[in-house]
Formats: C-alpha cells, sequence, structure tokens
C-alpha cells in the first residue's frame, strides 16, 4: 500500500507539470522552434531502439504541406536520412545537398522554396542537370524522388574500396555508351520505327540512364500491351509523350554487380567507327585488351523488368550464347508427349561481360516472352461457370519448349480437331490444323497464322476460327447453287465466243425479246443488269462476297464473264433467303485446362 501511494503521488506530480506546460502560454513560433528542434536531433536515437518513432516521426513529416523554403528543405533531409545519406544546406539555406562517398545530388532553390534545378554528380564528374528528378520535385511527388536516391545508392553496391567502385562505374558506362551506339546504328541502317526498334532492334528500344533508373532496353510488345496503355499506337504515344513508358511489355534493366569470381570487363567504349558491317547496323567491335579492359569481381547484368519463366532449354542457350555457368532452381516436371518432360525457372537477371553479346540474349527473350504471351492470353482473372450457356471450351497442352496444341470441338461435325503452333520465333508463328477426312472444312492453316501474329492470343484465335467456319458454312448453299446453274448453262451447248449468239443474248430463237424490253439492245442490257447487281449487292452488304464467288466459278468453269453474270442473276443467286444478314451471337471463350511449364 506504501507503494502504491508514492506511485500515485509521483503521477500526480507528472500530471501536474504536464498541465502546467498546457497553461503557460507560448506562441506558436516558438511551438514550431520547438517542434523542429526535436525533429533534427531524432538523428541521435538508437535506430534499432526507436524504429517504431522515427518511422512516426517520419510520417509526420510525410503529412506536413510543403510551402515554404524551410520546409521545403526540412523535406529534403528527410528523405535523405530514409535512405542513409548525408545531408547539408548552403549558408543562404537555397542549395541542398543530399550527398554519399561515390555522388551527390544538388536541390536548388529560390528564397520561396520553389524548386530552380536538380544536379546529379557522380565520382569524379561535374554535376549534371536531371529532368526527372527537377519533375518530380516540381510536382510534389516525393516517393518517386525516394526511389531514385534509392537507386543511386543500389547502384554502388560493389565490392570493394572507392577506387574499385570507380573502375565498376567506368565498366557500366563504357557498355552504356556502346549499346546506345548500337542503336542508333540500328535505326540508321533500317529506318525502323519505334515498334520495330523494340520488335526488332539489336539492343531493343534504349532509354538512357536518369538518376536512378538505369539504362533499360524494350526487347518484346505484345497487341495487349498497347492497348492496356489505351493508345493502341506506340507511334502515336511517342508523339503525344516523347517517351514510352519504361513498363511497357519486356524489357531489361542494365547494370553491373559484385561477382565472387573475376571477370574482364571493358573500361572505355569498344565499337570502332560509325558505319556498321552489314545492313541491318551490326557495328564493328575492336578486340579486348589490358588497355581496355581490366579484372573485376564483378560482371554486368540485364535485369528483368518483371520475373519471367524461362524453360529450361532457353537458359541453356543464354549460358551457352555468354560462354557462363547459370545457375536456376527449376521447377518439378511437367509430363509432355513421348515421355518427356518441360523443366523452367523464373529469371531475374542474366549475366553477360561484352555488347556484342546482348542481341543474342535478348533475341532469346525474346522468343520466350511471345510463347509465354499466347500461353499467358489463356489465363484470366474472371471466372466463368462451366455451365454458362454458350460456352466454347478448348484445351491447351505443351508438345516442346517452342509449341503447343490447342484442341476444341469441330464447329460443324461436333468431333474433335486440333491446332498445333509452333513459335518458330519473336516474328513468327505457325500454325498447322488437324481435322478428320469426313469433317467440314473450318479454315486455312494461312488464316489461323495470320490471326495469331496478328493478336498473339489463343481465345481471340479460337472465336475467329469459329467465325471463319460459321461463314464458310453459310456460303456453302450458294457456292453450291452456283455451281450447279453454271454447270447446267455450260451443258446447254450454247453458241461459242464470237458467235451471234453471244451479241444476241437477249433474243430468243424467233428474234423475239424474252425479258420483255422492247427496243433495248445487248450491251445496254447487260450495263443495266450489271448495275441492278452490283446495287443490290451494296444494298445487302454482300457485293465482296458476291464478287468472289462470281470470279471463282468463272475460274471454275471457264466461261465467259458476262455470260456468267447473265446466268447467275436469272438462277436467283441475289435470293434474300441466301444473303440474309446473320445475327450476331455472343460467344465466351473458356480454358478447360492446359499444362504448367
Amino acid at each position: 500500500p506504501r507503494q502504491q501511494g508514492l506511485s500515485e503521488g509521483r503521477m500526480t506530480a507528472l500530471l501536474e507539470r504536464l498541465h502546467g506546460k498546457h497553461n503557460s502560454s507560448r506562441s506558436w513560433q516558438e511551438t514550431s522552434k520547438v517542434v523542429r528542434q526535436a525533429m533534427e536531433k531524432r538523428g541521435v536515437i538508437n535506430t534499432a531502439g526507436h524504429q517504431l518513432l522515427l518511422n512516426c516521426l517520419e510520417t509526420l513529416q510525410r503529412a506536413l504541406k510543403v510551402s515554404s523554403l524551410p520546409s521545403m528543405t526540412d523535406r529534403l533531409e528527410s528523405i535523405a536520412r530514409q535512405n542513409m545519406l548525408g545531408s547539408h544546406l548552403s549558408p543562404s539555406h537555397t542549395e541542398c545537398y543530399i550527398t554519399s562517398d561515390m555522388f551527390y545530388v544538388e536541390v536548388h532553390l529560390d528564397k520561396a522554396g520553389k524548386l530552380v534545378d536538380v544536379k546529379v554528380a557522380h565520382h569524379g564528374e561535374n554535376p549534371v542537370s536531371c529532368p526527372e528528378l527537377i519533375q518530380h520535385l516540381r510536382d510534389k511527388n516525393f516517393d518517386e524522388f525516394s526511389k531514385h536516391l534509392k537507386g543511386l545508392v543500389n547502384l554502388y553496391k560493389l565490392p570493394g574500396d572507392n577506387k574499385l567502385k570507380t573502375k565498376m562505374y567506368l565498366a557500366l558506362q563504357s557498355l552504356e555508351l556502346d549499346l546506345t551506339k548500337m542503336m542508333h546504328m540500328f535505326r540508321i541502317a533500317t529506318n525502323a520505327n519505334t515498334v520495330e526498334t523494340i520488335l526488332h532492334g539489336s539492343v531493343g528500344l534504349l532509354t538512357a540512364r536518369s538518376g536512378g533508373h538505369l539504362v533499360s532496353l524494350q526487347c518484346y510488345v505484345s497487341p495487349n500491351d498497347i492497348f492496356e496503355e489505351g493508345t493502341g499506337d506506340i507511334d502515336y504515344y511517342l508523339l503525344l509523350y516523347s517517351v514510352v513508358p519504361r513498363t511497357l511489355g519486356v524489357s531489361v534493366s542494365v547494370t553491373v554487380e559484385g561477382t565472387t569470381l573475376v571477370y574482364k570487363l571493358p573500361i572505355a567504349p569498344l565499337i570502332t567507327g560509325s558505319h556498321p558491317v552489314d545492313n541491318k547496323g551490326t557495328p564493328s567491335f575492336s578486340s579486348v585488351t589490358n588497355s581496355n579492359c581490366v579484372d573485376l569481381p564483378a560482371c554486368f547484368f540485364l535485369k528483368m523488368n518483371r520475373l519471367m519463366p524461362f524453360s529450361l532449354s532457353y537458359i541453356k542457350k543464354m549460358g551457352s550464347t555468354t560462354g557462363q555457368q547459370h545457375c536456376y532452381f527449376l521447377n518439378g516436371d511437367a509430363p509432355v508427349q513421348d515421355g518427356r518432360s518441360l523443366q523452367g525457372a523464373y529469371v531475374s537477371k542474366i549475366p553477360f561481360r561484352h555488347p556484342a553479346q546482348v542481341p543474342a540474349l535478348l533475341d532469346i527473350i525474346r522468343h520466350q516472352a511471345a510463347y509465354n504471351t499466347l500461353i499467358g492470353s489463356c489465363v484470366k482473372k474472371t471466372y466463368i461457370k462451366e455451365d454458362t450457356p454458350g460456352l466454347l471450351q478448348f484445351e491447351v497442352c505443351p508438345l516442346t519448349d517452342s509449341s503447343f496444341s490447342v484442341s476444341f470441338q469441330h464447329p460443324v461435325n461436333e468431333s474433335l480437331v486440333c491446332v498445333v503452333m509452333e513459335v518458330i520465333d519473336s516474328r513468327q508463328v505457325a500454325c498447322k490444323l488437324y481435322k478428320g477426312l469426313s469433317d467440314a472444312l473450318i479454315c486455312t492453316d494461312d488464316f489461323i497464322t495470320k490471326v495469331v501474329q496478328r493478336c498473339m492470343s489463343i481465345p481471340v484465335t479460337m472465336r475467329a476460327i469459329r467465325r471463319k467456319a460459321e461463314t464458310i458454312q453459310a456460303d456453302t448453299p450458294a457456292l453450291s447453287l452456283i455451281a450447279e446453274t453454271v454447270e447446267i448453262m455450260v451443258k446447254k451447248n450454247l453458241p461459242p465466243t464470237g458467235s451471234p449468239g453471244y451479241m444476241g443474248m437477249c433474243t430468243g430463237p424467233d428474234g423475239s425479246n424474252p425479258v420483255g424490253l422492247p427496243g433495248l439492245n445487248t450491251g445496254l442490257f447487260l450495263l443495266l443488269l450489271l448495275l441492278l447487281l452490283f446495287w443490290t449487292a451494296f444494298f445487302l452488304n454482300n457485293w465482296k462476297k458476291i464478287f468472289h464467288v462470281f470470279y471463282d466459278n468463272c475460274i471454275m468453269y471457264k466461261c465467259h464473264s458476262f455470260l456468267m453474270w447473265n446466268y447467275c442473276f436469272e438462277g436467283n443467286v441475289l435470293n434474300p433467303f441466301l444473303f440474309k444478314k446473320k445475327k450476331k451471337k455472343t460467344e465466351f471463350i473458356h480454358l478447360k485446362s492446359f499444362g504448367s511449364i
């Protein structure tokens, strides 16, 4: 009881002290000064023991509105501390320096706290303005500014002292210069646009290093990637926004990282001259010597913008391309035909040592990306019940590391048909349709190949195949009627070409006019007949279909053209029953199952 009384007394005394401080009159400027001093002293707090307190203070700092010079410098110093960087102000408080051993960032402000310029200086270099950092700070986007600082810190997470880190940075800088020159030589030699540069360029579309963002090589983009950006056209997007988003499609970042082994890396550009050795813009490289290369415990890396699954065969190709040992953790076996199995792994980065190895590595990435795009087109987040009306099911099964089969029900005969798709490379996909001998025609292999290469989507291709099959079935009665009409016409032993019978087709054997147009000569009748035919076809929105039907049958029976026109019209080819517009049906495509890869 006595101890309890002492503790209550201390509590009462503490509360009285708090009340006394609360009741004392203090100006807002004085309170603000005390809070600011307390925040400046928080750097001496034991970070390990007071991490929660530090996080709370940083949260308060982010919540404060930045509208003056002191608030702007406070926010910049806070961001520097978050990234374990030093900071100090100029005597006028209009320049804030964020520093490390290998780089520093200058932020220039005016007296009102508005941004003037942001410069980045690497070890031994003069400071250079950075447009991206300027834009982020003008927009008060401090989170993105902090990400750039983090990127700069990660760039120098290398083994060794500052002298060794400087050599590694020089190696990366030399590589960037060579890759930039390779892209420009390709575009000049091929006159490639943005899309062609991404899909076919030797190094893809290169975006230079800026602030904490590494050099980016965009090497593959699918039609779906473009439409998800909401433009439908990359060149149009480039015209509007000057740059293609770094996140568009599949891209890799170029960096240097420390390794346990020592590699010979170039510290000077290796491309000699500005003239390519072929019409694809391939440059000529100088030999690797001790004068332009040094031994470093580091290696160049292509870092994927997101984890990407690669099959084991592609991983082996990358290893043979670079001549280095690649180590990945493979997944379980995925059974395919002939008792074989497919293995693969998620890849985050690919090591290499020479700029000449980059084009081959990007081709492998593109090839795998094209295969992944087709398989991934079947996987959607939306769920459809199996008993949904009008549901179309198909099954996708892997055959090899670059091919797979798509099985589905024949739209007419209700038998099983199969399409085998072979991804030859990122530019070519070969398709082959397999069906029974007695099954009705669906479409040609060339039609499927064109659709796949245009959309890179299995569901869209399946929908196109079904619609093509329905179109062929709808045209079959008209084709049969035309063929039958022309065949009867040929069997009637009509006069040969050039005989008077052709010139007087509108008159009967006795000189009468069977079509009931007195005084109408043959040429004018045929002209009116053609005008009536095409007007009717246009009205029914089927003129293309009629033209192809007439053309095909003219070739089949080797008839004279206007003889064909006349008899086809008399045979009621334009019967509305045959050419009536079909109602569009809502179709659903659903993946039943597919093998894992």
